[in-house]
């Protein structure tokens, strides 16, 4: 049977339903627990969180992927109390969003080192909370290109998604071929990697989506809702249309759709930063899903992108291969 870990404990792929598979709960950088501008006492962060996810569920939400790596926030307790409830399956991830938030005690870690601590958060839970990791998360550092760092914590995550069959979730696509380089080389299918971020506003045009798409990789439209429309648009916006229309070029009249997933990289509750107001995981079926089927995608278009390719890609595919080092 299909199998993917939630903070509530593993269930078959095909109860995942429509799955938001880039989010966050609560994201923030190492020590923004400290700031005192912006912080949350938990029962705020808990209190701003739950209308969102409740919606989110009304609305046809099935499952919320936290992209959200240690020393960024990452609170699975918290992750627990609110998909019981609201009903929303939460998926945790282990791993870091890039090297340059990685805390000292994990910057200077080996590769052997970092693949344990991402196989132990797969097999045998974070921290004491009893759940497990269903995705591993790494990410290219500040500068646009893959760090020493960066590449010991891909070639770790790659090692233990082959030990256990995870799946890897990236930040950003750039320096895509270093990437793909490290996971060939460590023989890591492509298609258990899902190259995020491939529209936002600061680095699509270096981004070589179609690229990585015919080396295997799936591609994650996972910025949707920050629009240069907002009143008060990040630095990382763009245009509605123009990221629609990306998507659409991407998709090539449903040639590469069963590549490709969708989120809005949302933040529910930020930590240590105001948030983008007026975004939330909802943006897909407020705005994009209203977007996608005025462009032409039908009902089973949208399934594909929202319910088949997450449940695969998120399905534990544990391979026979080598063995992990110890």
């Amino acid at each position: 049977m299909s199998r993917v870990n939630t903070v509530l404990g593993p269930i078959p792929a095909e109860e995942l339903g429509f799955v938001a598979i880039h989010e966050h709960i609560g994201y923030g950088m190492p020590g923004s627990e400290l700031d005192t501008q912006w912080w949350k006492t938990p029962e705020q962060r808990y209190e701003e969180t739950v209308p969102k996810l409740r919606r989110f569920h009304e609305l046809g939400g099935g499952t919320f992927v936290d992209a959200t790596g240690i020393c960024n926030g990452r609170d699975v307790d918290h992750y627990k109390s609110l998909s019981a409830k609201t009903g929303v399956h939460i998926v945790a991830c282990t791993g870091f969003v890039g090297g340059d938030t990685a805390l000292p005690h994990f910057a200077r870690a080996d590769v052997d080192y970092l693949t344990r601590q991402f196989v132990h958060e797969i097999t045998v839970g974070i921290g004491d909370t009893g759940s497990r990791a269903g995705v591993i998360k790494v990410g290219v550092s500040r500068g646009g290109r893959m760090t020493d760092l960066d590449k010991r914590i891909y070639r770790a995550a790659a090692r233990a998604a082959l030990a256990t069959g995870a799946p890897i979730l990236t930040h950003l696509a750039i320096d895509a071929e270093n990437a793909i380089a490290i996971f060939n080389e460590e023989q890591l299918p492509l298609h258990r990697v899902l190259f995020g971020h491939v529209d936002d506003g600061v680095n699509a045009d270096k981004t070589r989506d179609v690229w990585i798409a015919e080396q295997g990789g799936r591609i994650g439209f996972d910025t949707f809702g920050y629009e240069t429309e907002l009143p008060d648009p990040p630095f990382w916006a763009r245009p509605r249309k123009e990221r629609l229309d990306h998507f659409l070029r991407f998709i090539d009249e449903g040639r590469r759709i069963g590549q490709v997933l969708a989120s809005a990289d949302a933040n529910c509750s930020p930590l240590g930063w105001p948030g983008v107001k007026g975004h939330t995981v909802n943006y897909l079926f407020d705005d994009l899903i209203p977007d996608l089927r005025a462009a032409g995608l039908d009902e089973a278009a949208l399934h594909t992108v929202f319910v088949d390719n997450p449940a695969a890609f998120l399905t534990l595919q544990k391979a026979a291969l080598p063995t992990l080092q110890k």
